[in-house]
C-alpha cells in the first residue's frame, strides 16, 4: 500500500474531557503518525457538531442531544460515522460505547475493525440486557480485540469466548512529560502536622472509586500520616460528611479539580499512592502509572480486572481485598511505618513503567497490529 493507512478512531468523547480513556484515545490519535488519523467522539452535553484540529489531531465532535445512562444520544454521529468509515482502511472503537456499536451496525463498513476492550458494563445491568445482542455483534464483527492485561479477558464476562481474538497491548505512557515538571511541594504545604507521610488519591468520586472504603480505613490509621484526596463527583458531599463523623478533618484534605501539571506535581510529592475501587468498573487505573513513575508504591485492590496486573502485590506495592477497611487500614500503616519497603517498591515501581508500559514501545506494537490487520 503506497498511501498511509487511514485509521478512525472512535470514542465518547475526547480532551479535554478526562478520564484513562479519554487518555488513551488523544495518545494514539497523535502518536500514530505513520497513520491517516481522523478522531470521532460526541460532545459533552448539548450542541451542535464541529470540527477542529487540536494538537495536530483531525477531530470531529458530534453533536449530541445529552447522555443518558452514561452513553451520548446522538443523530449526528450515526450519520457522520457512516460518512468518515467509507473512507477508513481501520475503524479502531474504544468500547463500552454502544452508539458506535449501533452505527457500524448500520454504516454498511466492510474494511478492518479493532476493538479496544476497555472494561465490562457493570452498573447499567437492564442497558445491558437490551445491548448484548449489539455487544454480541461487535465481537463477531470484530478483527482484533485489544485488552490492556490478561485480567481484562480472565475477569470479563465477554471476552473468554472471543480469547483468540484477543491481543493484550498494555497502556503506555510518556515517561518525559511527567519527569521533567518543576518540583513543588505541592502537598506537603497543605499538611496539618509537620513530616505528615502523605497519601494520595486522585480520581471521580462515584461508587466504584471506593473513597468511602478508604476514608474508613483512614480512619483506624495511627501512624503520623494525612489523606489528600482530588477530584469532584456526585458523592463528594457525602465523603466530606463521613470524614467530620470520623473526626479526622484535620488529617484529610479534599483538593477538588487538579490541572494536569497539579496533578503531576501531587504525584511526585506524595509518598503513598491509594487507588481503592471496589468494582471491575476499574479496569486498569492509569492513575498508577502516573504514581509509579515517580517511584511511589502503590496500594491498589485485587479486583477482576486489570487494575492488580498493573502495580504487583509485593513488588510495587501492597494489594487487599476491595471493600475491606481493615486491610486497607493495615496496608497503609505497613508502608507509612518502613520507609526503606516505601523505598524499595518505589523503585521497581518506577522501573516498571519505563520498561513494560513505555508509550513509544506500545505505539510500535499497536502500528504493528494495525498493519497487520489491513494486509491480512
Amino acid at each position: 500500500m503506497n498511501r498511509k493507512i487511514r485509521v478512525l478512531e472512535v470514542n465518547k468523547a475526547y480532551f479535554p474531557h478526562t478520564g484513562g480513556i479519554e487518555t488513551l484515545v488523544k495518545q494514539y490519535s497523535e502518536e500514530l503518525d505513520n497513520f491517516e488519523v481522523r478522531t470521532l467522539v460526541c460532545r459533552d452535553g448539548r450542541g451542535k457538531t464541529y470540527s477542529e484540529t487540536l494538537n495536530g489531531v483531525k477531530l470531529t465532535r458530534a453533536g449530541s442531544l445529552g447522555t443518558y445512562f452514561s452513553c451520548p444520544l446522538s443523530l449526528s454521529f450515526l450519520k457522520l460515522f457512516r460518512k468518515m468509515s467509507a473512507k477508513a482502511d481501520i475503524i479502531h472503537i474504544h468500547v463500552p460505547f454502544p452508539l458506535a456499536d449501533f452505527a457500524l451496525l448500520l454504516s454498511g463498513y466492510k474494511g478492518a475493525v479493532i476493538v479496544s476492550w476497555h472494561s465490562d458494563i457493570v452498573k447499567q445491568k437492564k442497558l445491558l440486557t437490551l445491548y448484548k445482542p449489539l455487544l454480541k455483534y461487535l465481537l463477531n464483527r470484530a478483527d482484533c480485540i485489544l485488552v490492556a492485561t490478561e485480567g481484562h479477558i480472565s475477569g470479563s464476562e465477554w471476552l473468554p469466548e472471543y480469547r483468540k481474538k484477543c491481543k493484550i497491548l498494555p497502556y503506555g505512557l510518556d515517561a518525559g512529560e511527567y519527569l521533567n515538571i518543576e518540583r513543588v511541594p505541592f502537598l506537603t504545604e497543605k499538611c496539618t502536622y509537620p513530616d505528615s507521610i502523605k497519601i494520595f488519591f486522585t480520581g471521580r468520586l462515584v461508587y466504584y472509586k471506593g473513597v468511602d472504603v478508604l476514608i474508613k480505613a483512614f480512619s483506624q490509621v495511627k501512624s503520623n500520616c494525612e489523606l489528600f484526596i482530588a477530584g469532584t463527583g456526585v458523592l463528594e458531599n457525602s465523603l466530606k460528611e463521613k470524614v467530620r463523623e470520623y473526626g479526622i478533618s484535620d488529617r484529610v484534605h479534599f483538593l477538588g479539580f487538579l490541572s494536569e501539571r497539579q496533578l503531576k506535581q501531587s504525584y511526585a510529592d506524595c509518598d503513598i499512592f491509594v487507588l481503592p475501587s471496589v468494582a471491575k468498573s476499574e479496569a486498569f487505573g492509569i492513575v498508577q502509572l502516573e504514581a509509579m513513575v515517580y517511584g511511589k508504591p502503590v496500594i491498589n485492590t485485587n479486583l477482576p480486572s486489570g487494575v492488580p496486573y498493573v502495580s504487583v502485590h509485593g513488588k510495587t506495592g501492597l494489594t487487599v481485598q476491595p471493600e475491606n477497611p481493615r486491610q486497607l487500614a493495615k496496608a497503609i500503616e505497613t508502608l507509612c511505618r518502613n520507609k526503606t519497603l516505601r523505598e524499595k517498591f518505589g523503585q521497581y515501581a518506577r522501573k516498571r513503567v519505563l520498561t513494560d508500559f513505555n508509550q513509544k514501545y506500545i505505539i510500535e506494537k499497536l502500528s504493528g497490529i494495525m498493519t497487520d490487520e489491513v494486509n491480512l
